[in-house]
């Protein structure tokens, strides 16, 4: 009976810390759509502008 509730612990923080990576990574991939927006509208900005300095 000890192996079992053993197992069900294991399992528990397993599961814990599997849905703590889970929103670690959607706040990762909210993060970088945001960075790609930003960069295409400062990106238009400079090519509305014609400031090429390249």
């Amino acid at each position: 009976m000890p192996a079992l509730f053993i197992l069900i612990i294991v399992v528990g923080i397993v599961l814990l810390l599997l849905g703590l990576f889970v929103e670690a990574v959607k706040f990762l991939l909210w993060l970088g759509i945001v960075i790609v927006v930003v960069g295409i509208i400062a990106w238009l900005l400079r090519s509305i502008t014609g400031r090429n300095r390249a």
